[in-house]
């Protein structure tokens, strides 16, 4: 009895249909958390370069050093370093064409600041929609699987001369592995999904605090006329 009713055995004499059901959810979910490992790695990553480079903003150095090594550093910057090189780039472009209405170059600064964040933003949320999709249509996978699994077992049941509880009981058993199964790719995805929205909400208000922080400071240099740029 205790054979007959786990999951491999169940599994093995349930319909192709559940059986395929079943194997697209467990593809599903080893995609799942193959995006959930990358997630967390990619925001472990964002998190460290996004501190290295607010210690160094604030360590006293001028904005034309940080900008020159921005510039070296533009294949392993993080996003916080890579949105301060694109308006440090537009405002020193602009500053080049002899722009000296504070207005004008402080818009263009911005504007650029604000593509690369959204580029930028568009980067980390990169897989947070398959999470959110896999969170809410594999129950519902798993339960198409459940109702063919039943429809399945009662159909075999109708040819039967005598139904007791032990021929009923495998054929309900082996369709409702498919909602265990289901359920089991749903919830890690759900989870990490609500977690990973929360951390990118946090890191998207700190890139938007530091976007006004640095526009403060350009704001204050705009009528510098000297080549290096101070606080």
């Amino acid at each position: 009895m205790n054979q007959e009713f786990s999951i491999v055995h169940l599994l093995l004499n349930a319909s192709w249909v559940v059986q395929a059901v079943v194997l697209l959810l467990l593809l599903v979910s080893l995609l799942s958390w193959t995006a959930i490992f990358r997630k967390l790695l990619s925001l472990s990553d964002v998190r460290r370069l996004n501190d290295a480079f607010e210690r160094e903003f604030w360590s006293g150095k001028s904005l034309q050093e940080l900008f020159a090594a921005a510039q070296q550093n533009a294949k392993l910057a993080g996003p916080m370093e890579r949105i301060f090189a694109s308006g440090m780039r537009e405002y020193q472009k602009l500053r080049e064409r002899r722009i000296t209405d504070s207005g004008l170059l402080m818009d263009g600064a911005r504007r650029a600041m604000r593509a690369s964040l959204q580029r930028e933003m568009d980067e980390i949320e990169s897989n947070l929609s398959m999470l959110a999709s896999v969170g809410s249509v594999s129950p519902y996978v798993g339960l198409f699987g459940t109702v063919w699994g039943i429809m399945h077992a009662f159909t075999g049941l109708a040819q039967m001369q005598q139904v007791t509880l032990a021929k009923v009981a495998p054929g309900i058993a082996e369709a409702l592995v498919a909602t265990a199964i289901g359920l089991f790719a749903a919830i890690p995805a759900v989870l990490a999904f609500n977690r990973f929205s929360r951390d990118i909400d946090r890191v998207a208000n700190r890139l938007e605090s530091f976007i006004e922080e640095f526009s403060n400071i350009l704001q204050r240099n705009v009528g510098a006329q000297a080549t290096t740029l101070t606080r």
